[in-house]
């Protein structure tokens, strides 16, 4: 993990799921509140945010399913990214700055850490290297993804599960 975590761009967030078949999500960010309606697919997949009023975010909270979800939300920008032999970004791949969006859980989900590169074309994710730091590709791995954790009815055994198993 980075050492400079504390000068770093952050986001608090805590959000919720309404459904999971298909996604749909409750989150505040900061001030701002929105609901995510996401597509199915690991890789990519559509989603589409509706901003929401802090009170309808309360409402739609208090409806939701299983656990609420918090965590802080670092974002490390990657100054020189690194691609497998070959690629060469073009177009939108080479105007888009790449940044690593770290998440650090905290209440029963405190321990778990995730990283996350988010890719203008799939083709850019697929030779994309991971930065050193990075440990196992949890991409396609649904038990990471935060619409899991939601249902998971023992967060804690599950957080020491997940941290048992990466090396």
């Amino acid at each position: 993990m980075p050492d400079n975590l504390s000068s770093l761009d952050f986001h608090l967030i805590e959000q919720a799921y309404l459904c999971t078949e298909p996604v749909v999500r409750v989150r505040r960010q900061g001030e701002s509140c929105y609901m995510t309606y996401k597509g199915k697919g690991m890789l990519a997949h559509e989603e589409y945010n509706l901003p929401l009023t802090a009170d309808s975010y309360e409402h739609l909270l208090s409806k939701s399913d299983g656990n609420i979800i918090t965590k802080t939300r670092y974002l490390i920008p990657i100054k020189t990214p690194s691609f497998m032999s070959g690629f060469e970004p073009t177009g939108v791949e080479t105007a888009t700055p790449l940044t690593v969006e770290l998440d650090v859980f905290g209440g029963r989900f405190n321990g778990l850490v995730v990283a996350e590169v988010e890719f203008p074309t799939v083709n850019m994710a697929q030779n994309y290297i991971p930065e050193s730091w990075f440990l196992d590709d949890v991409t396609s791995d649904d038990r990471y993804h935060n619409s899991f954790l939601s249902n998971t009815p023992d967060p804690e055994k599950l957080v020491l599960a997940l941290n048992a198993s990466s090396v």
